[in-house]
């Protein structure tokens, strides 16, 4: 992720405090914010990618939190058991119905927290998933929020060729968007987001 991931945890860090709670952390395959539940009392980590699994398992051994971080390769529609708040990192937009996954997030924790693209991201934009984002974020708002903030981002690149990497194997149309930015040099896209946080 071409972006200031520090940044991007310290803004939901403001937003959440996970000291001493369970912690169902949906998306966090790839370990880049496990540090945001690094200080829960128990998390499970479920992705649906093996790949970005075993990037989690290896974030959390790095960490040293292997006494209280487990991580599984699933769905969340799948998972049964309970805690204190479901985390969903950056991956509601990517689920293909959310209001269930929402549904049972909300049978499964009294609070839900999530951390999606805005829906006037340009970066959504760019990678074809404005319409996701907008599904996304239309079934969370379908619940009162507790809080509801949207943080600027950006995503940084060298030149194009760094952005054709980094959307390589989106499709033709995340392909074609970035063929835009051409003969341009250490350029960013915006990229904000919006942490929301639902209580039952």
């Amino acid at each position: 992720m071409a972006t200031d991931i520090e940044t991007v945890l310290r803004n939901i860090e403001s937003c959440y405090d996970f000291t001493g709670r369970s912690v169902i952390h949906v998306g966090a395959g790839g370990g880049q914010f496990v540090r945001c539940a690094g200080r829960a009392r128990r998390v499970l980590g479920v992705d649906h990618d093996s790949a970005a699994v075993k990037r989690l398992e290896q974030a959390i051994r790095e960490q040293g939190l292997e006494d209280r971080f487990r991580a599984v390769r699933g769905d969340i529609l799948a998972v049964r058991e309970r805690a204190d708040v479901v985390f969903f990192e950056f991956c509601l937009h990517e689920i293909v119905d959310p209001r269930a996954a929402l549904r049972h997030a909300r049978n499964l924790a009294p609070e839900t927290l999530v951390v999606d693209p805005a829906v006037d991201s340009r970066w959504a934009w760019i990678v074809c998933e404005t319409e996701k984002a907008q599904r996304g974020w239309a079934a969370v708002e379908r619940y009162q929020l507790a809080l509801d903030r949207t943080f600027p981002g950006v995503q940084r690149f060298r030149d194009q060729t760094e952005l054709l990497a980094r959307v390589e194997g989106l499709g033709d149309c995340a392909l074609r968007r970035a063929s835009e930015y051409a003969g341009q040099r250490d350029f960013s896209i915006d990229m904000p987001y919006r942490v929301a946080l639902m209580s039952r």
